[in-house]
């Protein structure tokens, strides 16, 4: 089975791929390349590739309400 590389660089997953991996629209699939340079095609449950910022787990949790000045005073001893 041969595909075509467009020039946003996206393939289309072949019909026989897709329904072997039993792949849908909107399924998540991740890509890895063996050391002989083979590209191995999974089907992804979507939550190993969505890689969250290091940051995230605390945005928004800070119980601190601090002023500008307040903070910027504090920051800058």
């Amino acid at each position: 089975m041969a595909t075509t590389l467009t020039s946003k660089g996206q393939v289309t997953i072949p019909k026989k791929v897709r329904d072997a991996l039993k792949l849908a629209p909107g399924s998540a699939v991740e890509f890895a390349v063996n050391e002989s340079g083979e590209v191995i095609v999974r089907r992804s449950d979507g939550k190993a590739s969505q890689k969250r910022d290091r940051f995230d787990a605390v945005r928004g949790k800070a119980q601190i309400r601090w002023k500008t000045a307040e903070l910027m005073a504090l920051l800058r001893g």
